[in-house]
This record gives C-alpha cells, sequence and structure tokens, in this order.
C-alpha cells in the first residue's frame, strides 16, 4: 500500500497541516493532481513533488533538463501519444524503453506504450511542469501537431490526384513547369494558406527577427533568426515549395510569373500574440537560386523597438557623450557596425527622442522600416533616381532641422552631408566601418578633405549587439580565470568576478539566451582629436589619443556586461575577436 502524497510532504515537514487542507479542498472543488495544486499555490517545488513521487511509488526520479534524451526513443512514441499521458521516452536499451512519467500507475498509458512499441516500458518518475517543457522541446505541441495536419491533408489530396491519374504515365525529361493560374490556385489551396500562416505567427511567437525559406537540391528548410542566430526550424517536403512560395509571392503582391529576377515585396497582418492584437509589418525579398527561389522575410514589430536611449546598454559616460551629440543643432553623428549590429535601431531611437512639434526631421531610407507619426520619411528608390544623395539635396530646400541619412555609400552622399552638417543641420547617418577611429579614415578615403571631417563630426559610435542571460534560467558559473584574464580583465578582478550563463528553458527556447543589448565605442571629437585628423594621422594613433581621453572600447563594453552579469564571455569574444586579430597583426 502506497503511503498518501500529503502525508509524506507531512512527515517531510515539506507543507503544514493547513497547506494541505487548503489545496485538498481546491482538489475537492475543481479536480486535478494534488502535486499539481501544490506547486500552482507556491507551497512546493516540482523537485520537491518529483523526490516524494518517487519514495510513494519507489520508483526512480529524473531532472529532465539534465538528461540525455536520446533522438530514437523520441521518435517511438507520436506526440498525441506523448501530450494525453504526459510522458517522454528517454532511451531505448535492447527491448526496455525507459519514460518519464507523473504517475506510474497509470496501467492504460503503461499498457498503450507496450503495444505501440513492443518493448518492455520501464518507468521513472520526473515532475509534470518539466515533462511538458520537455514535450514542447522535443516534440514542439500544438506548432507540430498543426503542422502535422496541415501535412496530412496535402498527403491526401497528392494520394487522390494519383489515383485519378494511376494509369496517365509520362516521362518527364526536366522539372515541369507550372503555369501562372497553377501557381496562384496552389498558393491558394487552404492547406498552404494555413501552412504560411502557421510560420509566420510561429516566428513572431518566438521573438524572431528574420525568416529564411530555402530550396536545394533535396531539401526545402525554413530557418528562423532569433537574437542573431540561425535555427533549422522545420523542412516541409520539397513538392510543397512552389505552392509556398507562390502564397508567399501572393502575399506579397509580386509578381508569381517572375522566376528569374530578385523581387522585393511587403506584408501588413494583424495578429493576436498572447490575447493582444497588433499590426506586424514583414519586408520581403525574393531571390532566384539555382533549385528555386530563396525567400528571407524580416519581421519589423514597432513594439520591439526600445525607443529608449536607457535601454540600448550605453555605458552611463558613454550615454552621456552620445546624448550632448545629438543636443547640437548642428553637426555629424555617425553610428558605425556591420550589418545586423542594431545601427537603425539606434538611429530610429535618437529621432524619436528629438521629435517634437518645433522640429522638422528629414529621413532618407532604403527602405523605411518604421513609420513615425510627425517625422518626414522618404523611401530611397535608386532605379529612378532617387539616391541618398538626390533626397539630401531635396531636403535642403525643406527647411529642416535634423536629417537622418540611413547610409553614407559614396563620396557625393558624404560631401552633401558633411555640408549640410557645417551650414545649421544635425546630420544622423551610419557608415559600415569596424570601430568609431576608423570610421575617419573611411570618409577621408571617399575623398572628403580632413578640414570638412575634423570641423562637421561631432561624435561616432560604433556598436555591436550580443545575446543576453536569459533571465528565467540565469545560473551562476565559474570561468576559468584565465579565460577572463585573456578577455581583458586584470587577474585581481578575474579572481573575484561572478559569470553567469542561462540553463535553457521554455522563455528562451532553450537556448540559454534571450534577447540582445548592444556594446557601444562612443568617440567624441573633441579639439585634440580635431587636430590629429587635420594632420592625416593613423586610425590607430586616433584610437589612442579617444582612450586616454575616457573613450571605452567595444571590448570594453562587453566586459561591462560580463561584470553586470548580462551576457557571457563567449558572446562578447564572438563580437570582439577581431580585435584581437588585429592587435597581433
Amino acid at each position: 500500500m502506497f503511503n498518501r502524497l500529503g502525508e509524506i510532504l507531512l512527515k517531510k515537514q515539506a507543507i503544514t497541516t493547513d497547506q494541505l487542507d487548503d489545496a485538498l479542498a481546491c482538489q475537492r472543488q475543481r479536480g486535478g493532481r494534488l502535486g499539481s495544486i501544490l506547486i500552482a499555490k507556491g507551497y512546493v517545488s516540482d523537485d520537491e513533488i518529483a523526490s516524494v513521487l518517487s519514495l510513494q511509488y519507489d520508483v526512480p526520479s529524473v531532472n529532465l533538463r539534465f538528461t540525455d534524451i536520446r533522438p530514437e526513443a523520441i521518435q517511438l512514441v507520436p506526440i498525441e501519444i506523448a501530450i494525453k499521458y504526459q510522458v517522454l521516452p528517454i532511451a531505448r536499451i535492447g527491448s526496455t524503453l525507459t519514460v518519464a512519467i507523473t504517475d506510474p500507475t497509470n496501467m492504460m498509458a503503461m499498457d498503450d506504450l507496450k503495444f505501440m512499441t513492443g518493448l518492455h516500458v520501464e518507468p521513472v518518475i520526473a515532475s509534470e511542469s518539466s515533462i511538458q517543457e520537455a514535450i514542447e522541446k522535443y516534440y514542439g505541441t500544438s506548432y507540430h501537431l498543426e503542422l502535422k495536419r496541415v501535412y496530412e491533408q496535402i498527403d491526401a489530396k497528392d494520394r487522390d490526384q494519383k489515383e485519378k491519374e494511376e494509369y496517365q504515365l509520362e516521362v518527364e525529361e526536366e522539372e515541369k513547369e507550372l503555369s501562372i493560374e497553377q501557381l496562384q490556385h496552389s498558393g491558394e489551396e487552404a492547406p498552404i494558406i494555413r501552412l504560411v500562416n502557421m510560420i509566420l505567427y510561429d516566428a513572431i511567437r518566438r521573438g524572431a527577427s528574420d525568416i529564411h525559406v530555402e530550396p536545394y537540391e533535396k531539401e526545402y528548410r525554413v530557418r528562423y533568426r532569433i537574437d542573431g542566430i540561425l535555427y533549422n526550424i522545420m523542412s516541409p517536403p520539397l513538392r510543397m515549395r512552389d505552392a509556398i512560395t507562390s502564397r508567399l509571392k501572393i502575399m506579397s503582391k509580386l509578381d508569381i510569373a517572375e522566376k528569374r529576377l530578385p523581387q522585393d515585396g511587403r506584408i501588413k497582418i494583424r495578429i493576436n500574440v498572447n490575447g493582444v492584437t497588433k499590426g506586424i509589418d514583414f519586408r520581403v525579398s525574393v531571390l532566384p537560386t539555382l533549385f528555386g527561389e530563396k525567400i528571407v522575410l524580416r519581421i519589423l514589430d514597432k513594439e520591439n523597438l526600445p525607443l529608449d536611449l536607457h535601454k540600448l546598454g550605453f555605458e552611463p559616460s558613454s550615454l552621456s557623450k552620445f546624448e550632448r551629440a545629438i543636443a547640437q543643432p548642428y553637426g555629424m553623428v555617425l553610428v558605425t557596425g556591420p550589418t545586423g549590429s542594431g545601427k537603425t535601431s539606434t538611429l530610429y531611437t535618437c529621432i524619436h527622442k528629438l521629435n517634437v512639434p518645433g522640429v522638422n526631421i528629414m529621413t532618407a531610407e532604403d527602405p523605411v522600416e518604421f513609420n513615425f507619426p510627425g517625422i518626414n520619411q522618404v523611401h530611397v528608390r535608386e532605379h529612378i533616381g532617387l539616391t541618398f544623395a538626390a533626397a539630401l539635396r531635396s531636403f535642403l530646400r525643406q527647411d529642416p532641422n535634423i536629417i537622418l541619412l540611413g547610409e553614407i555609400r559614396d563620396f557625393e552622399t558624404a560631401e552633401i552631408a558633411i555640408k549640410s552638417a557645417l551650414t545649421g543641420h544635425l546630420v544622423l547617418s551610419t557608415l559600415h566601418t569596424n570601430d568609431a577611429p576608423s570610421s575617419v579614415t573611411r570618409l577621408l578615403n571617399m575623398g572628403i578633405e580632413p578640414f570638412l571631417v575634423a570641423t562637421s563630426v561631432n561624435l561616432i559610435c560604433a556598436q555591436r549587439l550580443v545575446r543576453k542571460v536569459c533571465a528565467d534560467c540565469r545560473k551562476e558559473e565559474v570561468t576559468p580565470v584565465k579565460a577572463l584574464v585573456d578577455i581583458g580583465f586584470s587577474p585581481d578582478e578575474a579572481a573575484l568576478i561572478r559569470t553567469f550563463r542561462g540553463e535553457g528553458c521554455r522563455s528562451c527556447n532553450n537556448t540559454g539566451y534571450r534577447g540582445r543589448i548592444g556594446l557601444y565605442e562612443v568617440m567624441d571629437i573633441s579639439p585634440p582629436l580635431r587636430d590629429m585628423i587635420l594632420t592625416g594621422v593613423s586610425a590607430t594613433d586616433i584610437k589612442v589619443q579617444a582612450s586616454e581621453e575616457g573613450m571605452l572600447t567595444l571590448r570594453e563594453s562587453g566586459l561591462c556586461k560580463i561584470r553586470q552579469g548580462v551576457t557571457t564571455v563567449e558572446e562578447v569574444l564572438r563580437e570582439t575577436a577581431w580585435l584581437d586579430a588585429r592587435a597581433r597583426s
């Protein structure tokens, strides 16, 4: 005879009599498992319940977060059964299948698993919440159930079609070319519409910034970029390639018959996420490749824009310099970094801060990613002659106070931007350079005179994005002192510093990271630096002088984030390792 769960918890003094009575009253009123009720009320933890259940049923317990789950075991049990009985297959050894379950006395579950797999089933105890998290991780729950139903509908349609054409054999030398009508029809079939909607919704739910739909010779895959890293999400059947492509083109209002040239479009949708309805834009790029058209969708969610300089990741000293520079009535502020380093977000945050009724703000962007009320935004179209330089010339006849240029790409644009900064306008723009000092060299190499650069530029800010440690599963870890010294900490500080890492949970898609934060190198152009620019010194000399004046480098900004426990050593190295390589050269 098993001891009752409540009695064991009382004997272990894990709960009080009043707490047990409260939970039992709730169970009588609403039903459910006593253990789940106690956890929900905060009286005990998941691990305590698992430990007690192990004693109650005389069955070993496991912590699924630290258990090696074998993929071949997962394949033995369908997702429907895993959800129905709240079980998770862990490993198969010979004719024995080990499964994690909350209630090993559930004979119906045990019998179904034995009948389905043909194996002897060995149960182990795990908490209910950990099993749910593991099912989400290894199966994908409702999302993959829905995906499976869509695939089954498409398979059924294909089977019906094959039965009709069973005796209509035809040998094809090349891939069949579908007509415009067939492409449009395939893109408007209900299962394809549901599948594409699921892809878009799931990307938003996971917090992705981009969706990549990629055709290969023998594979068709969908990947999401989450916090700067691409993850494989699904591999739809290759035969669905044309239908998915057509559906996305129809939604983007693109030419579904044109397969030889790149196309750009936009999708605007309204979607309900966690009970909140909001508008989402997708910027769509279609590119012909060897085995079909690759489609990349950039997800533009205005609600994800910080629009607060204090939330971007600036160190206090860097932030005060930056705010002082954008408050100037004229001059140039440059934000530099590679593609995907967050330059646009920083500039949008600036103009949001500067957007007041008494100021005329003009922007030239390629493309315009977010619309802001009260700001005059121009979408650059170089193929019709509306370049950055052409837009900037027109801006000067529109009585602007502040001008934002999406990018300085050439001498003409740089020259007009600098002259605008010298004639009473605040100019904000970006450059593709590695760090702040090399931006000066880049402008000089474009052909801009040193005296123009020295007198027009107020501040240069270089930036990178690193992933933040997930706050929900953040745990302290032991980092070797040598690793901390190698990255830039002093030996004394390295011996004392505390570092953190995420273990992986549902909130962060089991990556250990959730969200990103900026590393900033803010170089204020002081009088000594202006003199150095006039004399044409190297970027290295400029960096030395700026550091002596208090500039924090990108690496030093990363060290600040490690001290604060915001990110990891690996993340800082991933974004700043080129600094070490350049120093060695």
